[in-house]
């Protein structure tokens, strides 16, 4: 299954509990971001496992690696991830009329 919508793709990216994990860090520090040997420490991943990991999260467009010097610095995308919270939010609460057409359980 090819996953091409930048919503599914970034769903599919915090789909596992160590992207998440990165993910939520970086939330957590905000607009500076983290170089990728903090990350580590913090969570205790191994330097491939991260890289693979933040390469998943670059990819589906949730974070942004910017070279400074030696160091690499990994932030979030506030706007890619906005666009993921309002996809999932834009219907909150807003009902949904069931015919018997829509759910098969009614026939």
């Amino acid at each position: 299954m090819t996953t091409t919508s930048p919503t599914a793709r970034a769903l599919a990216a915090l789909g596992h509990d160590a992207r998440l994990s990165i993910f939520r860090l970086l939330v957590k520090a905000g607009g500076e971001g983290l170089r990728v040997g903090d990350i580590g420490a913090h969570l205790n991943l191994a330097p491939s496992t991260l890289a693979h990991h933040l390469s998943a999260l670059v990819d589906a467009g949730l974070v942004i690696q910017e070279k400074q010097g030696r160091e690499v610095f990994n932030r979030v995308d506030y706007p890619a991830m906005h666009n993921v919270l309002n996809f999932l939010t834009s219907e909150c609460c807003a009902g949904v009329a069931q015919t018997p057409s829509e759910d098969a359980a009614w026939s």
